[in-house]
């Protein structure tokens, strides 16, 4: 997954909306036509009941641009956002998170990625999971989503093509899984995975906006 900072502000929102990438905007009601799409996947979003005032937000931008866009809002080809699914996974004892270190932002980070067209975030999730790290036997911790989250990614070169500004819009689970089973890198993506201490987080995470998230979703984690 592209990794990313958060922002609480909403001027990139609008940034994005007004400026150039708001012509590639389909008229409203324009969606594809994929079967494999189930005609519901909204609901995992509706359905979330915001913990506060930013997740209010964010759950309502996330609405109406899914309204607007509808199924397209699930593709790369939405270039300005598009909808992504993450995880934080904890063992058992709650004594660490399973992190990726990022090339891009040279970070350790949670693991998720892009909907590519798949409306099962949950899925989404767990595959990410699975494939950045290598982790096996995935145990869902609560019922739904754990968070929802509007998430800019700043310009940036990707495999050697430029990646423009642009929205995660993202939908966010907790795992737990056995910090003794073995892990393997994504190389395209990542250049070592690892069980980091959640009490030495800060050390290890340079993308200090994002402490915030992984703090709370850790919080809801030991809740479970």
């Amino acid at each position: 997954m592209e990794a990313y900072s958060a922002c609480t502000g909403y001027a990139f929102c609008d940034m994005l909306k007004a400026g150039k990438m708001r012509n590639t905007i389909h008229q409203k009601g324009t969606t594809m036509k994929n079967p494999n799409i189930p005609l519901d996947w909204k609901k995992e979003i509706e359905l979330y009941i915001p913990k506060d005032a930013r997740e209010e937000s964010e759950k309502r931008e996330i609405l109406s641009l899914a309204e607007r866009e509808g199924d397209r809002l699930l593709l790369r080809e939405c270039c300005y956002a598009h909808m992504t699914a993450s995880s934080v996974v904890v063992n058992r004892d709650r004594t660490k998170m399973l992190m990726a270190f990022h090339k891009i932002y040279q970070s350790w980070a949670w693991t998720g990625g892009h909907a590519d067209g798949d409306g099962d975030f949950e899925a989404v999730a767990r595959r990410e999971a699975r494939e950045e790290t290598g982790i096996q036997n995935l145990k869902k911790l609560g019922t739904g989503a754990a968070s929802v989250e509007v998430l800019p990614v700043w310009a940036h070169q990707k495999r050697g093509q430029m990646v423009a500004s642009h929205l995660h819009l993202n939908v966010s689970y907790l795992f737990e899984a056995d910090d003794t089973l073995p892990l393997r890198i994504a190389e395209d993506e990542n250049s070592a995975v690892g069980w980091i201490p959640i009490a030495q987080l800060e050390e290890y995470v340079r993308e200090k906006d994002m402490m915030p998230i992984y703090q709370k979703l850790l919080n809801r984690a030991n809740d479970c």
